[in-house]
């Protein structure tokens, strides 16, 4: 896997004549097709941590996460009719991404290490290398195709789990029957309660401010979508990745109602057997899979290629916004080709930077890592309550966990010592030093977390503006939707004309041939004779 990604890097590097300027590395020159670009959006959605950390959360919390499949339609209907016609426009953004691409090399290589013993940081450091090479030398094209590759690898390693699942279980009636006499088949809790974990509410409410966040305004996904060769394909892109993250959605659910359906009479959570959640996957693929060789490691496989679409992505976001933002505006004078051999070194920079961080990342804390990623978001509000959340967590009548047995193990084949765990055993009693504020303030839904940041910087940032004087200056057109950005959804069979770019909007009076030419007089108003009165090489 991790060679044919380097591969599909040398291809972009030359075919075509290369990379030749910084629109072709960073935006693929605009002329992306829909469907690679929904695929690539799609296995950057779905990282490791999905692979790893959705099954087990069904497992532990039930099935009440399908409900995403909703929050995942909203968001992409806001995305492709509010964000993108405005984004496509422009064909800019920002983004800040760095610690997280660290956890998400460092996370998934740790679950892996300590169930199946693979080379902890080997992994690390093959993941970020191959990552760095490929967006190096191929740019966004070869991002967007080795993420085509990749979630084929995905879906491959879920399915090939599934698939053992349901013959283990002698169908999969066996799997839902079980699930549901377990509690997992929770989907509709209406519950408004916003400091319950996780309610059809938060799911939908937060869950679309959330994500909302990421399709909507966040680098790596923007900057895919306006690399397509026309609006409607980037429209189109995202409503095929739509299908993509259904298909995911449903693969996990799967995968943690399987895992339930295994071990509902011996979990191997509470039995010690793993020491973390997230680890409970790859020990159902050494369990179930153990005699097929080969197969464990296309689901390792799976899970790295997670790592390496997410990765891959935000070191070419990264690259772009150095690139864009900081360099191309300061010095006007780099040729492309010169901003093109830039674009190349902030990929090689923040892939290893990435490394770098991957390394932070074993060093930190859970409590750490959730301070830096809310001080990088920059709010201080979803910072306070993150954090609250880390120190005091939510008691298990807000999060609702389900239960789990050690009834049916096997005394004599580990090293357990009793049989049964009772569901308190799992949560630390709370303290007399609790303070009030950690049953409720503190206990908030984490889904909430983005919808509160995003309403008080709304309402405070209207609330200033208004107290100041308002907006005062007109607001160029370009940034705005308008009722002709709605309108060509009803165009999409004609064939799209390139964006227009609003310059300066003027047009010179003709006037019939009559008489001589008066060389004092011009047809075009504030006509001075002066070279440096032009505009786009024209003299006004």
């Amino acid at each position: 896997m991790l060679l044919i990604s380097a591969v599909i890097g040398i291809y972009y590097a030359f075919v075509g004549g290369g990379q030749k300027t910084s629109k072709d590395f960073l935006m693929a020159g605009r002329s992306m097709s829909a469907l690679p670009v929904a695929l690539s959006l799609t296995a950057s959605f779905m990282s490791a941590v999905t692979v790893l950390g959705t099954p087990a959360e069904i497992y532990r919390y039930g099935a009440i996460f399908c409900i995403f499949a909703i929050t995942y339609a909203l968001v992409v209907l806001c995305s492709a009719e509010i964000f993108l016609p405005v984004f496509y426009k422009l064909g800019i953004t920002s983004t800040y991404e760095t610690l997280y691409t660290g956890i998400v090399i460092y996370a998934p290589a740790l679950a892996l290490n300590q169930v199946t013993g693979f080379d902890l940081w080997g992994a690390v450091v093959a993941t970020g290398v191959v990552c760095t090479f490929y967006c190096t030398l191929g740019g966004l094209k070869a991002v967007v195709w080795t993420d085509v590759f990749q979630v084929g690898i995905m879906v491959a390693g879920f399915s090939s789990v599934i698939i053992r699942a349901v013959v283990v279980q002698e169908g999969i009636g066996h799997i839902v029957n079980d699930s549901y006499h377990g509690g997992r088949l929770n989907f509709w809790d209406f519950d408004p309660n916003p400091l319950q974990r996780h309610t059809f509410w938060t799911i939908v409410i937060g869950g679309t401010f959330t994500w909302t966040g990421i399709y909507g305004v966040n680098q790596s996904q923007v900057q895919r979508y306006i690399a397509c060769k026309s609006r409607f394909h980037a429209k189109l892109s995202l409503y095929i990745n739509l299908v993509g993250l259904w298909a995911i959605l449903a693969c996990a659910t799967l995968c943690g109602l399987a895992l339930y359906s295994i071990y509902k009479d011996c979990d191997p959570w509470t039995a010690k057997q793993v020491s973390a959640l997230d680890q409970l996957m790859p020990y159902l693929v050494l369990d179930i899979l153990h005699d097929f060789p080969g197969v464990p490691g296309l689901f390792v496989a799976s899970a790295y290629s997670g790592t390496l679409s997410t990765v891959s992505s935000s070191i070419n976001a990264l690259a772009a916004v150095t690139v864009e933002d900081l360099i191309r505006p300061y010095f006007k004078s780099l040729s492309e080709k010169k901003l093109s051999w830039i674009s190349m070194g902030m990929s090689l920079f923040y892939g290893g930077v990435c490394i770098a961080m991957a390394a932070v990342a074993s060093l930190l804390g859970a409590l750490l890592q959730g301070a830096f990623v809310g001080l990088v978001s920059g709010f201080v509000v979803s910072l306070w309550v993150g954090i609250g959340s880390q120190i005091y967590p939510p008691l298990p009548e807000r999060t609702k966990p389900l239960y789990l047995s050690t009834a049916g193990c096997n005394i004599s084949s580990g090293n357990l010592t009793s049989t049964e765990i009772p569901l308190t055993m799992i949560f630390s009693t709370p303290g007399a030093e609790r303070p009030a504020l950690a049953d409720n303030w503190y206990s908030l839904s984490y889904l909430y977390f983005s919808t509160l940041g995003t309403l008080i910087t709304v309402v405070v940032g209207i609330i200033i503006s208004l107290l100041t004087g308002g907006l005062k200056q007109n607001t160029d057109r370009k940034f705005l939707l308008t009722k002709e950005d709605f309108l060509s959804n009803f165009s999409w069979s004609e064939t799209e004309q390139p964006e227009k770019v609003e310059v300066l909007n003027w047009k010179p009076f003709t006037m019939a041939d009559e008489g001589t030419d008066n060389p004092a007089f011009s047809h075009i108003e504030m006509d001075v004779a002066s070279d440096k009165n032009k505009v786009n090489g024209l003299h006004i």
